[in-house]
């Protein structure tokens, strides 16, 4: 209803009687009279507000009233829309709905919309519409919280492992010494957990919440709306249900809806349904999708959906799931963790066995002489506290054989290398597509925008069969026109051929009659007429072998009309192919006038005998660096496959140029292909034909995926770049989805793994360096991890079976799993890449994780500790004169500094100069010192926690000579060749 504000007067403002005239007892008779008056007044005014309304000339304002319209039959009318209705009319594309509801005009007058001046877009219209019909928001999923990071750390097969540990070495630990001093070898593990679990949970939740932050600044983009009669620019999220949206070239929709006028207009729905045709967008044919693309033209557009309500956001909510399967990485460690797992449960068994076997054969002597088992003189406490010791034992060993800080060192080398990677333009949304990176055997690129910079440049033109050089290209002026690329053709020719100014032309030329453009003819048209006159001219461009076909006569360059005949059109189809086999695009420009009959206005394009204006040659130019780049992954190793929706001819050309293809290569019919043929061949041959491809022509997104399918199951592991929203599927199916940053679509970013940021090929590259640095920092880490844990479960097995004690206790171990496992991987995980990296083949998917290089390394350097631990333990009184405590503390000393030493080796795996660059990795340097001050505080200071003694100079510098020597040995074994190196 409609709704009046007026000025009420104060009682004692309206003038029916003199106050003083009036009595006491006649009070109330006065308020009546008063309040009859109000109410008459107030009825006459509404009854003049109503007429006001009714009539169809504008508003009375009189000194008597204001009357505002409130709009509060919008609200009313608003909900009683089908909401569902219309947004499923629009989605399918369903005219006989859209008649239903009576046209476009009906439904903008149902959403309450001026089809000139817009909504009002007041704020309580605003609310109201976002209230009925949803905020132009797609649900994201909840965001995860810093918990379930924790809990899906905590499922890591070796967390597990250690924390079963934890629990025994404190039941065990609690029952042989008590809750004092029995729970310092299950604390141990409990802390290193933490470590892991805390490093891996921080480093995932900082990485999601980033890459929220930077989606939702990245799709914030800014919409031309037209509200209460003025164009505005607001943020796509405020677009709302019957807003009028303005659009022209490159323009992106932000919502569904319907086109209400608008000139030439053709949106690229490649995105959404994988056509890529223009489709041409008028009255025939108004359904217009959010997350298109504006080609050409200019128009308005009715929003009729908006947020989850268009096909956009149904297609964002259905690709919200997260993959299980597992990175060839992670495989690896898994597989890794399980094995080192039984070896370590077999040497636990072992020990145990034989250390009960000698307890209770009476084998077994305490530190004065005597047996620690005589049968039933033993009491049964003495006899559990032997058990639990031995069992212990076994446990520690099960610790030793486990390589805890593995999972913290791959976390940490993630982590950094995704801070780095940010700064060289690629951002990651998964921690473990890192290292995945590292093993990418085949990389499956797009060519626009990505090979290429996404700008046609004219590169050959053509006047007659005469070539315009390139010196002559800077005395041409093209004067700058507005409108679409139709428009601006026929503008433009109109103003070389008329000699006119653009506002000549504009004042003196309407265009009668568009054609858009043809996907089968490939040409478009335009009918124009100059005013006051009766010749119609005829324009037309396209695709120049079509528009040839067309013309019988040309201009040569002197401007001068010739006949056409068989042999110049033979001549003219040569220029046209050479320019195509040089990757250029032509395009032809063409006319014809037509004089005016009977004054009746021709609203058909001619096609036949039109005059040939010139041929143009248009490149999109290859991004700068891209043919070292792809030069640089082919020397890796790494197979490059462009997948390109443009023609065999100028894809292949392009591929050449890009060194994607080498001319000196044996080029068989299988390199380059089109998409319909693979998608024709059968499962069998596809598999055999797959490695073979370098092309793919005129691809549409499920070629791209059947690719994928078949390399994957091919044993390749696959990176595959895209933008557009048709890509998600083979963005999710790959092994490493590549999505661009600039011209990438939110859906194709949320299905990726890695966000290019610049959208360039050789930020790609970049990324496979980081990958395979990745990749051999952890094997640096795991090499290095390897030799201590091999030490020292050779020594304490020896020593357990031989002599029923073990020289390195569970503390001593845990402490140099913690110390040099969370240090020891933080400074061989900070390694950068360096030109190496890209001279090795890649590791692919079944390749093994520790090479036959990091086994003669790591068993070089192992029994080498081995060796001289076991002098130690056995001969070390008798050599440097000590008690047992003092000779214990030797052995363990001498065990953390030879990693110390050791850690140098790991930094290279195959050179000789292991100190080559140290200086740049001041981090190493800082770790180095700070391990050596905590093992002084450990056994000059902690000897209850650590069961250690204080050692004099001497024995330091034995220790630390005995150390020194593994830099030696390090370097004499790399002269030792290894066949095969995998």
């Amino acid at each position: 209803m409609a709704m009046s504000t007026f000025r009420f007067r104060k009682p004692d403002e309206i003038a029916i009687c003199d106050e003083e005239d009036w009595s006491v007892s006649k009070t109330h008779k006065r308020r009546w009279r008063l309040a009859f008056t109000v109410i008459y007044i107030t009825r006459v005014l509404a009854s003049l507000n109503k007429k006001a309304f009714d009539k169809d000339g504008p508003l009375l304002r009189t000194l008597s009233y204001v009357s505002i319209d409130m709009h509060c039959k919008s609200i009313s009318s608003l909900l009683t829309v089908d909401t569902k209705k219309l947004s499923d009319t629009v989605r399918d594309k369903n005219f006989e709905s859209l008649s239903q509801f009576g046209g476009v005009k009906e439904v903008a007058l149902i959403l309450e919309t001026n089809v000139k001046s817009g909504i009002h877009g007041d704020e309580a219209d605003l609310i109201h519409r976002q209230n009925v019909f949803g905020a132009n928001k797609y649900q994201k999923p909840p965001s995860k919280k810093f918990l379930r990071f924790v809990y899906e750390a905590l499922k890591d097969t070796t967390i597990l492992i250690l924390l079963a540990c934890a629990v025994l070495s404190l039941a065990f630990g609690i029952k042989q010494h008590g809750w004092k001093d029995g729970w310092y070898d299950g604390g141990s593990i409990i802390v290193a957990v933490f470590l892991v679990v805390a490093v891996s949970a921080v480093s995932d939740f900082k990485q999601s919440r980033q890459f929220q932050k930077l989606s939702t600044k990245s799709s914030d983009v800014k919409v031309e709306v037209v509200r209460d009669g003025r164009r505005q620019p607001i943020s796509i999220f405020d677009v709302v249900v019957g807003d009028i949206v303005c659009l022209k070239i490159g323009d992106q929709i932000p919502a569904d809806g319907l086109f209400l006028e608008g000139h030439s207009l053709k949106l690229d729905e490649s995105s959404m349904t994988g056509e890529s045709d223009h489709i041409q967008i008028d009255e025939g044919n108004p359904f217009m999708l959010s997350g298109t693309k504006v080609t050409d033209g200019f128009g308005f557009m009715l929003v009729t959906s908006v947020g989850m309500n268009t096909l956009w956001g149904k297609m964002m909510s259905s690709i919200n799931r997260d993959s299980n399967e597992e990175t060839p990485l992670q495989a690896r460690l898994n597989k890794l963790a399980s094995y080192i797992g039984k070896v370590g449960l077999v040497a636990a068994a072992l020990v145990l066995v034989v250390m009960l076997i000698r307890y209770f054969t009476g084998n077994t002597r305490d530190d004065k002489g005597n047996k620690e088992f005589n049968g039933s003189k033993t009491k049964f406490d003495d006899v559990m506290n032997a058990v639990v010791s031995i069992v212990s034992a076994a446990v520690t060993i099960i610790v030793v054989a486990i390589p805890e800080g593995l999972p913290l060192a791959v976390t940490l080398t993630l982590a950094y290398s995704m801070k780095c990677m940010m700064v060289d333009h690629a951002m990651v949304r998964k921690l473990s597509s890192c290292e995945t990176m590292g093993s990418a055997t085949t990389i499956c690129t797009d060519k626009t925008g990505t090979l290429t910079l996404n700008e046609m440049k004219v590169t050959k033109f053509w006047l007659g069969k005469e070539a315009v050089e390139d010196d002559n290209y800077s005395n041409l002026t093209v004067p700058e026109i507005s409108g679409s690329p139709t428009e601006k053709a026929i503008l433009s020719w109109a103003v070389f051929d008329l000699g006119m100014s653009i506002e000549e032309v504009k004042q003196d030329y309407h265009i009668i009659h568009v054609e858009a453009f043809n996907s089968v003819k490939k040409r478009s048209g335009v009918l124009v007429k100059r005013n006051n006159e009766k010749t119609i001219h005829t324009h037309w461009k396209g695709a120049a072998e079509m528009i040839l076909a067309t013309c019988s006569t040309y201009y040569d360059r002197a401007g001068v009309l010739n006949v056409m005949d068989e042999e110049e059109r033979l001549q003219f189809g040569t220029i046209i192919k050479n320019m195509a086999q040089n990757s250029l695009r032509c395009i032809a420009f063409a006319h014809k006038e037509v004089a005016e009959e009977s004054g009746q206005v021709l609203e058909k394009l001619e096609e036949n005998g039109l005059t040939l204006l010139g041929l143009v040659g248009l490149k999109d130019p290859c991004r700068p660096g891209v043919s070292t780049a792809v030069e640089s992954c082919r020397a890796a190793g790494v197979n490059i496959k462009m997948i390109t929706g443009d023609n065999v001819h100028t894809a292949k050309a392009i591929a050449f140029e890009c060194k994607i293809l080498n001319a000196d290569e044996d080029l068989d019919d299988d390199v380059v292909i089109e998409g319909v043929q693979f998608r024709n061949y059968s499962p069998e041959e596809r598999m055999e034909k797959v490695d073979k491809i370098h092309v793919m022509a005129r691809s549409s997104p499920l070629d791209k995926l059947m690719m994928v399918q078949c390399l994957k199951q091919k044993g390749h592991v696959v990176a595959v770049t895209g933008d557009g929203t048709n890509d998600a599927p083979a963005l999710k199916e790959a092994d490493i989805g590549l999505s661009m940053g600039i011209q990438g679509t939110e859906v194709a970013k949320e299905s990726s793994d890695i966000v290019i940021l610049d959208d360039n090929f050789t930020s790609v590259v970049t990324v496979l360096r980081w990958g395979r640095a990745v990749y051999t920092n952890i094997q640096k880490f795991l090499q290095f991890q390897l030799t201590v844990n091999i030490a020292a479960l050779v020594i304490n097995l020896v020593a357990a079976v031989s002599s029923g004690k073990v020289p390195l206790t569970a503390v001593q171990l845990l402490w140099v799993n913690l110390i040099m496992d969370t240090l020891g991987a933080l400074a061989l995980a900070t390694e950068k890449p360096t030109n190496d990296l890209m001279s090795k083949p890649p590791v692919g998917r079944s390749e093994s994780l520790i090479t036959k290089i990091m086994w003669r390394n790591l068993m070089a350097q192992a029994m080498y500790q081995v060796t001289t631990l076991l002098v130690l333990q056995f001969k070390g009184n008798f050599i440097f004169g000590v008690n047992e405590n003092v000779k214990n503390t030797l052995i363990f000393n001498t065990f953390v500094l030879c990693q110390v030493f050791n850690e140098f080796n790991a930094r290279k795996l195959e050179k000789k100069n292991i100190f080559k660059g140290i200086l740049k990795n001041k981090l190493f340097l800082a770790i180095i010192g700070i391990t050596i001050v905590l093992q002084l505080v450990m056994v000059e200071f902690l000897k209850k926690f650590a069961n250690t003694e204080r050692l004099n100079w001497g024995q330091w510098g034995a220790c630390i000579g005995l150390a020194a020597l593994s830099w030696p040995i390090g370097c004499l074994v790399k002269c030792i060749p290894v066949s095969g190196k995998k």
